[in-house]
């Protein structure tokens, strides 16, 4: 009669903490691919406007958090830390490009555009790993490189201009992932940070605004209020999860899970928004996801050998919006 062996203990909290950081990774991408439809009832406001009222009502949902349940005694720590204070003010200024980028992408009906860019994410990923840690590629990854090379050379001859909307949003993105990658405080004391250094700029720009009487906020529909308000918890929310999962899942499997978000989007930009497929656009994209796939298959076959030293893995990284 076969014996059944029961899980050790260390081994069941191991499943159960990596469970729950596929669980939040799903949560987190599967949110930003639908945050199109969220920007799009703000089409009467201004893209620098919803870009203030995100990064103020961010800061109260962390800020809650942290006084709610947040860790203690962080700041004196960080504090005695300049290079990773550094790395912080660095995420703040690319989530905040990201932001304002993709924003105005979305209510400018550029939906589609926005996912190509964060379909290109994981292959400036690689290529960052490359420039900036001296990393060597397997032939896999420099194929999918040099197809995700390709279709940016195919938009830009058939746009006439480079696909500068995905390339900001991806390039951001992945610079933003790289700063979070080394930065060793939690995920909700992070996001208060970054948020606050943005805060000032929200701020000045917001008195302004009323002064002139250009403001949207508080002169329009109180549905239209609440639902800039709420924008604070539409984006503390999927930046937390990922942030969980970054830390409880491997760098491969994230990188896998990623592509929700830029599918997700696109069909918003296809199949709700009715966004326009022409030829050009539709090589360019079979290009990326060519690499995507050769890039996921190496991802999987890392993710089942294990090595010790692995390669450079396809990673994500806000949001977003990032988004």
């Amino acid at each position: 009669m076969a014996q059944v062996t029961a899980a050790r203990p260390d081994e069941m909290t191991t499943q159960r903490t990596q469970r729950s950081g596929v669980i939040s990774g799903v949560g987190a991408y599967t949110l930003w691919g639908a945050f199109p439809l969220v920007l799009r009832q703000f089409d009467s406001v201004g893209a620098f406007e919803v870009f203030v009222h995100r990064i103020l009502w961010s800061f109260v949902v962390v800020l809650v958090l942290l006084v709610w349940r947040g860790p203690k005694g962080w700041v004196r720590p960080l504090l005695s830390r300049p290079g990773e204070l550094a790395r912080l003010v660095s995420a703040s200024l690319l989530v905040a490009t990201n932001w304002l980028v993709y924003i105005w992408a979305v209510n400018a009906g550029h939906v589609v555009d926005a996912a190509l860019g964060y379909y290109i994410n994981p292959l400036l990923t690689v290529a960052l790993g490359v420039v900036v840690l001296g990393e060597r590629l397997r032939r896999t990854q420099v194929a999918a490189l040099g197809l995700g090379a390709a279709a940016v050379v195919v938009l830009t001859v058939g746009y006439g201009r480079p696909p500068w909307i995905a390339l900001v949003l991806a390039a951001s993105f992945a610079g933003y992932g790289f700063q979070k990658k080394a930065i060793t405080i939690g995920p909700t004391p992070s996001l208060a940070v970054e948020t606050a250094i943005l805060l000032p700029v929200a701020l000045v720009w917001l008195a302004v605004a009323e002064a002139r009487g250009d403001a949207a906020f508080l002169h329009g529909s109180v549905v239209r209020d609440l639902g800039l308000v709420a924008l604070g918890i539409v984006t503390a929310v999927p930046l937390l999860l990922f942030a969980t999962a970054a830390r409880r899942i491997p760098l491969s499997m994230l990188g896998l899970l990623q592509y929700l978000t830029p599918t997700g989007q696109f069909l918003c930009g296809i199949l709700v928004f009715g966004e326009s497929l022409p030829p050009e656009r539709i090589a360019g994209f079979v290009l990326v996801w060519l690499a995507l796939i050769v890039l996921a298959s190496d991802a999987v076959q890392a993710i089942r050998t294990r090595p010790v030293a692995p390669a450079t893995p396809p990673v994500p990284i806000p949001v977003s919006e990032p988004v």
